[in-house]
């Protein structure tokens, strides 16, 4: 499949100064995301967050879209887009930078695995548009809210059934790179071709990031990860 010439994927690189919490802090995971060996969506993942997953927030890019977590022993990094704390015992966006928390400046080291991936940004060279981190009626607070129901966080009218996943796992297809972390709930834009479901019509497939998925066909709404 061709990709659309939307940009060249800048979201790899680093800055050399970010901020951190002064203390750390204890925040969950809105949905189910991948926690990644740096602070970009085309980074190896190191392990999956479960949804309201607790993690320790070590600190986070100047923008807050992403930050360094610690969670079961070990260090990574996870989009702030899906990440939230509690405030006054209600859920706030970590994006939204909460009052509570203070800030102070960290350094990045310009390691190994940050080259890698300024190189894997300068190859891909473009990417097809934006994954939308809208779930559950709103953007990223309708994810927190549907995740502290503990509902899904994508409001599937059909869940994928085995032979669903078992057909997707095993016709894979050209992957197209997106902007924005791979998440159930997360948008798909119109204009990326998705391909059918023999078996569930009202459902579609596609590989983003190097991640197959399945979405909704009605919506455009990614309705399961197949990691």
């Amino acid at each position: 499949m061709k990709l659309l010439p939307f940009g060249v994927a800048s979201a790899i690189a680093l800055t050399a100064a970010v901020p951190a919490f002064a203390q750390s802090t204890e925040a969950r995971a809105g949905a189910e995301i991948a926690a990644r060996v740096t602070p970009s969506e085309f980074a190896p993942a190191v392990g999956v967050l479960e949804l309201n997953q607790a993690v320790i927030i070590e600190g986070c890019l100047e923008d807050v879209t992403w930050c360094q977590i610690s969670f079961d022993g070990q260090t990574a990094w996870a989009s702030a887009e899906y990440l939230y704390v509690e405030e006054d015992a209600q859920p706030v966006a970590l994006m939204n930078r909460p009052g509570s928390l203070s800030l102070t400046t960290v350094t990045v080291p310009d390691d190994d695995a940050t080259q890698t991936e300024q190189n894997t940004a300068a190859a891909i060279g473009a990417t097809v548009g934006s994954l939308i981190a809208y779930a559950a009626g709103g953007p990223v607070g309708g994810i927190i809210v549907g995740g502290l129901l503990g509902t899904t966080v994508a409001v599937a009218s059909v869940e994928p059934s085995e032979e669903t996943l078992v057909f997707v796992s095993e016709n894979p297809v050209e992957t197209v790179f997106l902007t924005g972390e791979v998440a159930v709930g997360a948008g798909v834009p119109a204009e990326v071709v998705m391909y059918d479901v023999p078996s569930q019509p009202e459902l579609r497939y596609l590989s983003v990031n190097n991640q197959l998925v399945v979405i909704d066909a009605e919506t455009n709404t990614i309705v399961r990860v197949i990691r």
